[in-house]
């Protein structure tokens, strides 16, 4: 038997009296504090009440916060509320529920939730994990997104455009322009508790530079206050902001900063197959910028537009490499063009190069496993080339079917670093089974993508934006092996070609599709309303939930001669699956490692997951997957939501 004699501070705890621990000054205490991780801070709570009220304490929960937001992990605020909005209590309980998404949903499927208290979609719903609530009665949705955990924003294929309360399944404030639009981008603006959102149809032209499109600039302002309860005094309150007319054919449209009112769009400039930039400096000024970058428009490219710095940066995803094209705002005043009227049809002005121009290649990595058919097997492994695996879903066979680029939209903390997330569906039809194959790709980026060549470029290859000067200069990796590198951008080294490595759901699955209307040509009645093929995929930050059929290799659902999907037909065997991403390392993961020559230590300190492990999710017993035509996911809130063609919308929350 041992004897175990309690120690000296063991001894003064019992006697009353304070440990050495707490003795030191408060300040000094939360900077301890700052180094914990949230189990760490949970075990303090079981040391002592003086510790348990200490790790409590507003500072050190804003710092999990901090951690969780670095981590591109939303908190479950309700309505429009803010982190400041927050009491303590609140703030301890959204980190707690953050966190234990988290945690759980990497290690298993999301479980329906057990309380309907624990959803803010669920006030007042007794102990049910979901409800059902209408889409405006008499339409059929043409697009639906939660705003919030109170509302849902709808426009039908009328062009009406609706905001419902969750809370009372009633509508709230109608737009209704008396004619058929398309909703093209929503922006919610936490701060200003306003959504803005833009409506576009073609009014002249075919599918060639001669095309003309209008554009209203939308605003739906909410009153709610900082409770996040919906006002009960003053609805919500559409309002016109602007309207605009675009020529060429407008491949996607940005609100990139309304409080400066910043929008821009790309157009595709059909006779040199080059990417078109069409700005607006000020919104509410008669003023437009519309060049020729001279970028080619490639098919199998993916495109987003970011603001950073003051410049707009054109994001071009390849199937090797990403490219990032910086325009200053400066240097796009100077070509800045005056309409009449917000009528006027703008004119495409010269073609201007990208003042710098940045790229990174991708990572890819070895999935031997993959059980493809005929010509869609994947590459070997062993086919290096200088030590670089081979993209294992080459251009072609595979094409983006969709693109996903997603930015942190939930309300964040100051010095929170600024990341994005894209995830692309790519597709492949056997020509000779004429299976359709499909997989989804992710990876993390930051702007810059190379972060040692904006910052240093000296220690970069700057042929893509001094010309002649690359073999003259040496390459990060080299300077890295060097050790002439500091500390910082070792780590900003490291850190992107971390977000660089490619993750896959690899095994193939049929997701489905529903056709919807796009805009086709003016003045063809036959040809103004287009079908085509949408794939019910919905991504957030840190997960994709998609419906797919359950047959593992399933024959094609396209009917057409070519091939093409003109006809799809339906199955009764239908599942909801969900899968998330490998979490996001920030850069101060990456401080202080100095491998030297060493690149197994670097390969391994880089190394993440490869593949996800995808989850099929419960469904209530009445929901009909085959009748479902939209599909949402509210990370921060645990939630999905599907629409119906009864017009029907579910609610599904998962914990």
């Amino acid at each position: 038997m041992v004897d175990v004699q309690p120690t000296a501070a063991a001894k003064s705890r019992t006697s009353g009296s304070k440990p050495g621990f707490l003795s030191l000054p408060y300040d000094l205490l939360l900077n301890i504090a700052s180094y914990l991780s949230f189990d760490d801070v949970h075990n303090l709570h079981l040391v002592s009440k003086s510790l348990y009220d200490f790790s409590k304490a507003r500072p050190v929960y804003r710092k999990l916060a901090t951690d969780l937001l670095r981590r591109c992990r939303a908190l479950p605020l309700k309505g429009f509320q803010q982190l400041s909005d927050l009491t303590t209590d609140q703030l301890i309980r959204s980190v707690n529920k953050a966190t234990r998404y988290e945690m759980a949903w990497r290690k298993r499927a999301p479980r329906p939730i057990t309380a309907a208290p624990s959803s803010n979609y669920m006030d007042g719903e007794g102990d049910s994990w979901y409800k059902v609530v209408r889409a405006p009665p008499d339409e059929d949705v043409d697009w639906l997104s939660p705003i919030t955990s109170s509302y849902t924003l709808c426009a039908t294929k009328r062009g009406k455009v609706v905001c419902w309360d969750v809370q009372t399944d009633r509508a709230l404030a109608e737009w209704n322009p008396g004619e058929k639009w398309e909703l093209w981008k929503c922006r919610v603006e936490f701060e200003q508790r306003a959504v803005f959102f833009t409506m576009a149809k073609v009014i002249l032209g075919q599918y060639n530079d001669d095309r003309v499109m209008e554009f209203i600039l939308m605003r739906l302002t909410f009153s709610d206050g900082p409770s996040g309860e919906t006002s009960t005094t003053a609805p919500p309150l559409f309002s016109h902001v602007t309207d605009f007319r675009t020529s060429g054919v407008v491949m996607n449209v940005f609100l990139l900063d309304p409080s400066t009112r910043l929008l821009s769009a790309f157009i595709w400039v059909s006779s040199s197959n080059t990417i078109g930039l069409y700005t607006l400096p000020d919104w509410d000024k008669l003023e437009y910028v519309f060049i020729d970058t001279g970028i080619e428009c490639v098919i199998s490219s993916n495109w987003s537009c970011i603001l950073f710095e003051d410049n707009i940066v054109i994001h071009c995803e390849e199937a090797e490499e990403a490219y990032q094209h910086f325009y200053p705002l400066t240097m796009l005043r100077k070509h800045s063009q005056k309409l009449a009227s917000s009528t006027s049809v703008p004119s495409l002005s010269q073609r201007l190069p990208a003042a710098r121009t940045i790229s990174k290649k991708f990572k890819f990595p070895a999935l031997s496993h993959i059980a493809l058919p005929g010509r869609l097997a994947a590459p070997s492994a062993d086919a290096f080339t200088d030590g670089v695996l081979p993209n294992p879903f080459p251009v072609p066979p595979w094409y983006p079917e969709s693109a996903h680029f997603v930015r942190q939209w939930w309300p964040t903390l100051p010095g929170t670093p600024r990341v994005s997330c894209t995830v692309v569906l790519l597709a492949a039809t056997d020509p000779v089974t004429r299976r359709s194959c499909f997989v989804l790709a992710q990876h993390y980026f930051r702007v810059p993508i190379n972060h040692a060549e904006w910052y240093h470029p000296e220690t970069c290859k700057c042929g893509s934006f001094e010309e002649g000067s690359e073999s003259d200069m040496p390459t990060p990796q080299c300077e890295w092996a060097k050790g002439q590198l500091t500390m910082t951008q070792k780590a900003l080294i490291a850190q992107d070609e971390a977000l660089m490595h490619m993750w896959y759901v690899s095994t193939p699955f049929e997701v489905v599709r529903v056709l919807e209307r796009s805009l086709g040509d003016a003045g063809e009645e036959d040809l103004q309303d287009r079908d085509r093929p949408r794939p019910l995929v919905a991504v957030d930050f840190g997960h994709a939930v998609w419906i797919e059929y359950c047959d593992d290799m399933p024959t094609p659902r396209a009917n057409g001669e070519d091939g093409g999907d003109t006809e799809l037909e339906e199955s009764d065997e239908k599942r909801l699956r969900f899968v998330s991403f490998p979490p996001f390392r920030d850069e101060s993961e990456f401080m202080g490692m100095d491998f030297g020559d060493d690149d197994e230590a670097r390969r391994k300190a880089l190394a993440q997951e490869v593949e996800g492990r995808v989850k099929t999710l419960e469904i209530p017993d009445e929901l009909d997957l085959g009748t479902i035509e939209t599909i949402n996911i509210d990370q921060s809130q645990g939630a999905i939501i599907l629409s119906d063609r009864d017009g029907k919308i579910y609610i599904l929350c998962y914990e």
